[in-house]
């Protein structure tokens, strides 16, 4: 996953996993939580994202736990997933910081003062 860069829910979705592992509905909430509710997973794109992460060896099965008759898988993440989520958070603080400093640069355009 480090020649491209990071989906908004993978990005997110690793972040959950740093605690603990955690099962499908357990990550849906925790990324609606810390994303403010700016990334709304639905559970078919989650498992979607987790077999990519899966694939991509960042994520791994936990385990899988009987639980009102169903099966709940629970996801931890991988010391390689544990490096690609450090790489995509500096890539994101560099472009945030570029952004900032040319922003502070050049003022509302609105006010008339860039060209």
């Amino acid at each position: 996953m480090s020649a491209r860069a990071m989906t908004e829910p993978a990005f997110f979705i690793l972040t959950v996993l740093l605690d603990a592992p955690r099962h499908g509905y357990g990550i849906v909430a925790e990324v609606a939580e810390l994303s403010r509710g700016r990334v709304q997973l639905k559970i078919g794109s989650l498992y979607g994202a987790l077999d990519r992460l899966v694939g991509d060896g960042l994520v791994e099965l936990d385990r899988e736990e009987a639980w009102q008759g169903r099966l709940r898988r629970y996801y931890r993440l991988t010391e390689r997933g544990r490096d690609a989520l450090a790489t995509e958070a500096q890539r994101l603080a560099a472009n945030a910081r570029i952004a900032s400093t040319r922003l502070r640069r050049h003022p509302d355009p609105i006010g008339g003062t860039s060209s």
